[in-house]
């Protein structure tokens, strides 16, 4: 005979307790803890991924996880090369923001590829995906539609079509018959979430999951759905305008620093092919405070428009607001110019933007950074067409940075003439691209008196 249990669980973390508490004592959020009902069953047998043997490594697989191009160049570079068979991808993203318009018109291009896909919808009808896909032009007969909120049927529909993709919109609308509680709780989630999961690895399906999220942007439900799932991307912008932003925080597969930049139109999200050009835009380039960096995003190099504006401060304690860079560096190089070069910012409120959405974390952005706050600092704008290449050190030297052939190229490439770097770090390049002059400095002190 079963029995049945009542517990407290946190919607964020998915930590259960006995007791409410207003609280949680794991992840310090407020109001999260909502009441469950759990139901003990006698044992059930676990769900295996594959074979319930142990075999030598040396007799599994191939050279390497097989690959599925989606079409799409954008998502396939933040995916690694494309989808690995097998795996399972949590999309998340604010609502409205397109999240089920991009998974649509990925499914429709797989499928003219020759792929049986499952587009599983648990929030609108087929008549709304229909309409959604007449707009995007996605009407391939290998393109499958179930509106389903039963886990049970999702996996017999699964198991019978036997299709390459499965794609789930949303994870916190389905529900399955063994757990009690109401659909997007804790439970639910997490146990639709593995039984998924396994079925995905066993049948080596592609599977999407489409999450939502909480007011703080992050992926709603408990932290072990994040853990579970091999790759986690996040779809950002603002819904108001155009642009939108897909990076990825975990990838099993390939790396977490790569970003997507596609373009909402009226036919679906087109790839942004030039994708410096839309971070630099029309440019605040002649302001004083705005510079230009060739920042490293994953394994491309993107030419990023940095601003920085200072103003004295009105209060005793002088406001720093960063957005798109480490607050921590940029801290740090305010007191590199305090020290090593003069500059009295300690009663100025200082803000530092990077334009577009980037985050840019590497070291090699604390010279244009420096350069921007001292630009605004004095009220001198930089040369035009000059890129900034180098870290800065606690004793106000610079040095150089990873992949310069890289950055010089895209320098050049969008018509920018000089780049200030470090000196000696042109030693190990063999030939300068052409129409870029390179001039080296040893110190921030230095690259001031030379632009400034």
């Amino acid at each position: 005979m079963s029995k049945t249990k009542v517990v407290y669980a946190c919607q964020q973390c998915g930590r259960q307790q006995t007791k409410w508490s207003g609280r949680c004592p794991d992840c310090g959020e407020w109001n999260t803890l909502a009441e469950e009902v759990l139901q003990a069953k006698g044992a059930q047998p676990t769900a295996s991924l594959g074979a319930d043997v142990p075999r030598p490594i040396g007799t599994i697989g191939g050279d390497a996880a097989p690959r599925i191009a989606c079409g799409l160049a954008e998502l396939d570079r933040i995916l690694g090369g494309g989808v690995v068979v097998g795996s399972v991808t949590l999309l998340g993203g604010d609502p409205g923001i397109g999240k089920s318009t991009l998974l649509l018109q990925f499914a429709n291009l797989v499928a003219q590829a020759g792929h049986k896909v499952l587009y599983v919808t648990a929030e609108e009808s087929a008549l709304q995906i229909k309409l959604r896909a007449d707009r995007l032009g996605a009407g391939s007969d290998r393109l499958y539609l179930l509106c389903e909120t039963g886990l049970e049927s999702i996996k017999t529909h699964v198991e019978k079509l036997k299709p390459s993709f499965v794609i789930v919109d949303s994870i916190q609308t389905l529900a399955s018959p063994e757990i009690p509680s109401a659909a997007g709780s804790v439970s639910q989630v997490r146990e639709c979430a593995s039984q998924l999961m396994y079925l995905a690895k066993r049948g080596g399906v592609c599977l999407f999951l489409i999450g939502h999220v909480t007011k703080d942007g992050s992926l709603a439900g408990p932290r072990t759905l994040e853990h579970l799932v091999d790759t986690v991307l996040y779809f950002e912008g603002d819904r108001y305008q155009s642009y939108r932003i897909i990076r990825a925080v975990k990838n099993r597969f390939g790396s977490t620093n790569e970003v997507g930049i596609f373009e909402m139109t009226g036919t679906g999200l087109s790839e942004v092919k030039n994708p410096s050009a839309y971070l630099l835009g029309q440019g605040g380039r002649g302001i004083p405070g705005t510079v230009v960096i060739p920042a490293l995003v994953g394994t491309r190099s993107l030419l990023v428009e940095v601003q920085a504006l200072t103003t004295k401060t009105s209060y005793g304690v002088p406001t720093r607001r960063v957005s798109g860079a480490d607050f921590n560096r940029v801290c740090m190089l305010l007191a590199v110019l305090e020290k090593r070069v003069g500059l009295h910012l300690g009663i100025h409120d200082v803000f530092v933007n990077v334009v577009g959405g980037i985050f840019v974390d590497e070291p090699t952005a604390d010279l244009g950074i420096a350069v921007a706050i001292a630009s605004s600092f004095r009220d001198r704008a930089t040369p035009p067409r000059t890129v900034f290449v180098g870290e800065v050190g606690l004793g106000g030297e610079v040095r150089g940075g990873a992949q310069l052939a890289s950055r010089l190229q895209e320098a050049a490439r969008m018509g920018f003439e000089k780049a200030i770097l470090a000196a000696d770090c042109l030693k190990g390049l063999d030939v300068l691209p052409r129409g870029i002059e390179a001039v080296e400095v040893k110190t921030v002190a230095q690259t001031l008196d030379l632009v400034l």
